[in-house]
């Protein structure tokens, strides 16, 4: 007994002495970490001292941390960012739905401020800019060597008033320039269409009017076909879309599904990650479903178009995405003033990350390269048309078809403007008319139909 108790208190004695020796060098280095960084927060102090007592011209003190604070956050990330609280202001009026400016999504790249997506009915996409478009100078002045706040500063101003920004694009040879006047910028989040039997829903951003302005234009559309049973499918053209507030991309995938997950988040510790489910209801009853993205189709887009992808409840049509996969947690901060952090990534439910891979589509399907207007003489009806060809319709003399009624002549009529119709769209927007002819193939081999 007495040998145990002595082996028992050995033992207990070497546990401390080993907890000691682990302890010890591990509390040693934590120290000296702390250590570092008052040394380094002493260093700011000094610098911050030195240019406020000897810089060449009188500084601005609070505009002088606010750009270090700044500095901190965007070498994290293209994403993260110090919000003054005029631009914490502007953000909160963006959400709600109405703001000024030329209506682009930007982000930075290489020095430069690249388009992610131009926002439909805006100055900007009236101008023409497009998806993945650069832009160098703004009013003759070089956005190269500043941070993304401060060149989106610069493209800010007066509603009214006329900006010229330079731009590089893809396809293009030569840089041009580009006059947009800047106006109040209204967001309808959802707008809706018929294209014959199909119900297209624009997502033109996710706000927080993008789910009742989804439900409403659909079932009004739905409702003007004649009820579900005329419906043979619905695009949901999420191109351009640079995303917006998570909790609407939920809903919007929701809407479309019946049960499942429909995206995960994982931040740095493990207990901080959400995972977001579907509940039971499809807006739809199952019918045929679409999803159209492109290189502007980015953030909350992309957490729609992987979640109905990976349920293979939609078949994505377009081009790969933006690639935005994180989250950023916009925190109030004192003064009015907040700051935007990224916290998290988020993945679909198959547990793929997005982030700068994008969401690859299930049939790619590219879109023209448009190229700036040339300054032609030419007046519009001199422009090149496709030559007429004569029909038996049109021969002296012809015979009359006596043997269809005047119903199924008019039927015949109307199947051709049809065709002929969806000849046109395949000229202006390929990719929504390969959408349109997926959901007609996909409801021909439904058994419901």
């Amino acid at each position: 007994m007495k040998r145990f108790v002595m082996a028992a208190i050995g033992g207990t004695l070497a546990g401390a002495l080993l907890t000691t020796q682990i302890a010890g060098p591990l509390i040693a280095q934590e120290s000296k970490k702390t250590t570092n960084v008052y040394e380094q927060l002493d260093l700011f102090g000094d610098i911050f001292e030195r240019i406020r007592s000897q810089y060449v011209e009188p500084v601005d003190e609070a505009k002088l941390i606010e750009a270090a604070i700044n500095g901190m956050l965007t070498s994290l990330d293209p994403h993260s960012s110090y919000l003054p609280p005029k631009d914490f202001t502007d953000m909160r009026e963006q959400t709600s739905g109405e703001f000024g400016g030329l209506g682009i999504e930007v982000t930075q790249e290489e020095g430069f401020v690249k388009v992610v997506s131009p926002i439909d009915g805006t100055p900007a996409a009236q101008a023409g800019i497009q998806s993945g478009d650069f832009i160098t100078h703004v009013d003759g002045e070089s956005v190269l060597g500043l941070n993304l706040d401060q060149a989106v500063e610069l493209m800010r101003g007066p509603v009214g008033s006329e900006i010229l920004i330079t731009v590089v694009r893809e396809g293009v040879d030569e840089p041009f320039d580009v006059s947009i006047i800047r106006d109040t910028i209204k967001l309808t989040a959802v707008r809706t269409r018929t294209e014959g039997s199909t119900v297209v829903l624009r997502v033109t951003t996710f706000n927080n009017q993008t789910y009742p302005n989804l439900e409403e234009g659909l079932k009004k559309a739905v409702a003007d076909l004649g009820g579900m049973d005329k419906v043979n499918g619905v695009v949901l053209d999420l191109r351009n879309n640079p995303g917006g507030l998570l909790n609407q991309a939920i809903k919007v995938s929701d809407a479309f599904l019946e049960k499942g997950e429909i995206v995960s988040t994982r931040g740095r510790n493990p207990e901080d990650g959400d995972r977001f489910n579907a509940t039971p209801g499809d807006l739809t009853n199952g019918k045929p479903l679409v999803v159209l993205i492109n290189g502007g189709s980015a953030s909350a887009s992309e957490i729609v178009a992987g979640a109905l992808q990976d349920h293979r409840r939609a078949v994505v049509v377009g081009t790969k995405s933006f690639g935005k996969g994180s989250v950023q947690t916009v925190m109030p901060l004192r003064g009015r003033s907040a700051m935007r952090l990224t916290t998290a990534r988020y993945y679909t439910p198959s547990g793929r990350s997005i982030q700068s891979l994008g969401v690859t589509p299930d049939i790619v399907v590219k879109q023209p390269v448009v190229t700036p207007a040339d300054n032609t003489d030419k007046a519009p009806d001199e422009a090149a048309k496709p030559p007429r060809f004569r029909s038996e319709a049109d021969l002296r003399g012809a015979l009359n078809n006596d043997s269809l009624t005047d119903d199924e002549i008019r039927q015949i009529e109307a199947d051709r403007a049809a065709a002929e119709a969806a000849a046109k769209l395949r000229e202006d927007d390929p990719q929504l008319a390969y959408a349109l002819d997926v959901l007609k193939g996909l409801s021909a081999l439904s058994p419901n139909r």
